[in-house]
């Protein structure tokens, strides 16, 4: 049954009490920015970036765009507080049509691929570590699903068990750093600038980049989808938002900076497993093993934090939408176990299919329109609604959402150019959601006339 609701300053249904402290939110979102993404990259961008200071700059920036992306997230949540990030922001600030398009994506597939990719990766490297145990599949299926009953218990032991994943993951990759500095072997590399940067700065390679970095930071407005089980959202969403920004970019830094440091660049131009490379480089034979039980362990608070996030969109849809009601029931412990059940089995369906690479390519174009638009809401909300009651407001504001809409928007136009026919898929899936948005209308209607007066 539904928990009792009370109302916040802007009108919006909320929760009667809300638990998540700024430091669970901080770690939910640290935890679904550092998934994959940042053990890989790199490969490919020392292909044609041989310059150190380069890399390094390429990391910067992107950290940069994503804490302009945060502040932007901020002043939005301050204003506007309620779960479901996009959903709820588009709706208010655009159109009810446009909120469901990007809640339609982040219920259906925008959480679901993402985990079934992490799942399946947890297997592979767990695989790798005790070889033999299990296929990487049946090891992603049972990674999924026990991390989905601990969510399902209620949000203490969903708390605890991020918390506790997420700071382990933090310290085994300071670790890692550590290690890396102390029994590495220094490569004749220099981090310091020089004359050939600023042509690698200006290159096509650098933009190109830029776009996979910026996937890797993927992740940094997770606060913004459970804003409504947030102690104090006004002040701790824009607050955590920051913090796990920074977090993640001082972490990113550090990593590539080990790698780089300890591994030939020759060695990691164009191999996937960078972080298998530098860990062998570093640890002997043995750094294998070692480098994947770290990754195995950093995916778990990955995939705990998107089994939290995804739901809660579903749940918030289903608060307003009578078609989806189910979906935003709850369990005596506040659990929207519906909404869950829903996303993992979506998960399962594309882990058992093995189709979550082909919904990744074409979902990143979508998810970056609805980025844009959200950040572009902070700006037609100044001017649209100039006395909304606005307890932060961006810093650095118009520069700070502008150079956000700036890369983004390059992003989009790099997508649609490389890959067009998985852009406009990406669109197909919006264009589906809006046709299911126009037919729970016509079904509210025809509900509507059939009442009986006075119900």
């Amino acid at each position: 049954m539904s928990k009792t609701r009370g109302q916040d300053r802007s009108g919006q249904r909320q929760p009667k009490s809300a638990g998540i402290t700024t430091f669970t939110a901080s770690a939910i979102a640290v935890a679904d920015m550092v998934g994959i993404g940042v053990f890989t990259s790199l490969g490919f961008q020392v292909i044609d970036i041989t310059s150190a200071f380069s890399v390094m700059v390429l990391w910067i920036l992107g950290g940069v765009v994503a804490l302009c992306g945060a502040l932007s997230y901020g002043e939005l949540a301050a204003a506007l507080p309620r779960s479901g990030g996009e959903y709820n922001f588009l709706t208010r600030i655009y159109h009810p049509a446009l909120g469901f398009m990007a809640g339609w994506l982040s219920a259906t597939v925008g959480f679901t691929a993402p985990i079934a990719l992490a799942a399946l990766a947890f297997g592979a490297y767990f695989n790798g570590v005790f070889p033999g145990i299990a296929s990487p599949l049946w090891l992603g299926l049972g990674i999924s699903w026990i991390i989905a009953m601990v969510h399902l218990t209620g949000m203490r032991h969903s708390s605890q068990f991020q918390n506790i994943s997420t700071i382990l993951k933090i310290l085994l990759i300071i670790g890692f750093m550590a290690a890396g500095l102390v029994y590495g072997t220094p490569e004749p590399i220099s981090f310091a600038p020089s004359s050939v940067d600023l042509h690698h700065i200006t290159s096509a390679p650098f933009a190109i980049g830029l776009v996979f970095v910026m996937y890797s930071y993927s992740g940094w407005n997770a606060q913004t989808y459970i804003m409504g089980e947030i102690k104090e959202p006004r002040r701790t969403v824009p607050r955590s938002l920051f913090i796990a920004t920074l977090i993640v970019l001082l972490l990113y830094l550090g990593l590539n900076a080990v790698f780089l440091y300890t591994t030939p660049i020759e060695k990691m131009a164009g191999q996937v497993e960078v972080a298998l490379v530098a860990g062998k480089h570093i640890f002997g034979e043995a750094g294998g093993r070692i480098v994947g039980a770290l990754i195995c362990i950093g995916l778990i608070s990955t995939i705990s934090a998107m089994t939290w996030i995804g739901p809660r969109v579903t749940k918030v849809m289903g608060e307003d939408i009578p078609l989806f009601a189910i979906f935003a029931r709850e369990t005596s412990n506040g659990v929207p176990a519906f909404a869950i059940l829903l996303q993992l089995s979506i998960v399962t369906l594309l882990i058992l299919t093995q189709s979550f690479e082909h919904v990744l390519n074409y979902i990143q174009f979508a998810i970056t329109l609805s980025s844009f638009l959200t950040v572009l809401g902070v700006m037609v909300l100044r001017w649209s609604q100039p006395e909304l009651d606005r307890p932060y407001r961006t810093w650095g504001y118009p520069i700070t959402p502008i150079i956000f809409l700036v890369v983004t928007a390059f992003m989009m136009g790099y997508l649609l150019l490389e890959r067009p026919v998985q852009s406009f898929a990406g669109l197909a899936t919006l264009i589906v959601g809006l046709a299911v948005y126009f037919y729970t209308l016509k079904n509210n209607s025809k509900s509507s006339q059939g009442a009986t007066p006075g119900e």
